[in-house]
C-alpha cells in the first residue's frame, strides 16, 4: 500500500497532464526524483525539515512550468508523437543536469517520525509508511475538492472534456495546459520526498518510479483521479504479493507484464477512459 501510494501520486500527476493535453509526459518520474534529491541536499545542508521539503516541492513546481513554457508551447502545434519525444528529451536533460550539479551518489532523507517500527497486530510497521498513505489521502481530497468546487479546477475539467469547446466559452488553455504542468511536477515532487526516507535516492531514482507511475495511470485508464489512485494501489500490492509468494527477482517485472496485460484485453484501463476521444 505504501508503495502503491507512490506509485498513484505518480499516476495522477501523467493523468493531469494527458487529460489537458492528450500528451504522456515521460518527464515525470524526474519530478519525483528532483523532490526527493532537493529536500534531501538542503536538508543535509542544515536546512529544517518543512522548509527543505516546501522548497524542494516549489522548486520541481518551478521546473515544470519552465519546462512548459519553454519546451512544450512552442511546441503546442506539433503531433502528439513529437511532444512525447519532446518530454523524453527533457526528462534526459533533467537527468543529466541534476548528475552533474549533485552527483551521483545517493542521498537519504532523515523519517518524518522516527525510525521505530509500529506493531500492529503482529506485523510491524514503519512511521514513514503511515505518511505515505496520509499525504496522498490528503491530496487526493484536496484535488477533489480543487476541481469540484474552484473555478480553475472546473476550468482544468472542460478543458480536459472539450478543449475547443473551453476555448470558445473564454477558457485560457494555455495557462490550463502551464498550470497542469506546474501540478503534476508538485505532486511527484510530493512523491518523491514521501519515499526518499524508506528507499532512499538518486539521480536516476525517477526511471522506475516514472515507469511504474505511467503503469498505474493505464492501469486506471488515464482517466482521472480515482483509477490513477486505484492504478497505483492495484500495482504495489501486485508487486509485493509476487516478491511474497514468488520471488523478489520478479517484482519489478510485474508493472510491464500488468501493461502488456492491459493493453492487449483491456486498452481502457480498469475505468474505461475515453481513449479514441483523445486520437
Amino acid at each position: 500500500m505504501t508503495v502503491g501510494s507512490s506509485y498513484a501520486l505518480a499516476a495522477l500527476g501523467f493523468t493531469i497532464i494527458y487529460n489537458t493535453s492528450g500528451v504522456i509526459n515521460f518527464a515525470q518520474g524526474e519530478f519525483i526524483m528532483l523532490g526527493g534529491m532537493l529536500a534531501a541536499i538542503m536538508a543535509g545542508a542544515g536546512v529544517p525539515m518543512p522548509l527543505a521539503i516546501v522548497g524542494a516541492v516549489v522548486a520541481t513546481a518551478v521546473v515544470g512550468l519552465v519546462m512548459e513554457k519553454s519546451v512544450i508551447e512552442p511546441a503546442r502545434n506539433a503531433q502528439v508523437v513529437s511532444l512525447i519525444i519532446i518530454t523524453i528529451g527533457a526528462s534526459l536533460t533533467i537527468r543529466g543536469l541534476v548528475q552533474i550539479w549533485l552527483g551521483k551518489g545517493t542521498h537519504s532523507l532523515a523519517p518524518f517520525s522516527g525510525d521505530t517500527p509500529i506493531v500492529l497486530l503482529g506485523a510491524s510497521l514503519l512511521p514513514q509508511s503511515l505518511w505515505v498513505l496520509g499525504v496522498t489521502l490528503a491530496i487526493v481530497g484536496a484535488l477533489a475538492w480543487f476541481f469540484g468546487r474552484t473555478l480553475l479546477g472546473k476550468a482544468m475539467l472542460a478543458t480536459s472534456h472539450n478543449k475547443l469547446a473551453a476555448q470558445l466559452v473564454g477558457i485560457d488553455t494555455r495557462r490550463v495546459l502551464l498550470l497542469s504542468f506546474g501540478l503534476s511536477a508538485l505532486l511527484g515532487a510530493v512523491g518523491g520526498i514521501l519515499v526518499a526516507p524508506i528507499t532512499y535516492t538518486s539521480y536516476d531514482a525517477g526511471i522506475m518510479l516514472g515507469l511504474k507511475g505511467f503503469v498505474a495511470a493505464v492501469l486506471g485508464g488515464l482517466g482521472g483521479g480515482v483509477g490513477a489512485v486505484a492504478g497505483g494501489l492495484i500495482l504495489g500490492i501486485a508487486e509485493a504479493m509476487t516478491a511474497g509468494y514468488i520471488s523478489s527477482s520478479y517484482k519489478d517485472a510485474v508493472p510491464f507484464v500488468l501493461i502488456l496485460l492491459i493493453l492487449f484485453f483491456m486498452p481502457r484501463g480498469l475505468f474505461g477512459a475515453k481513449l479514441s476521444e483523445r486520437v
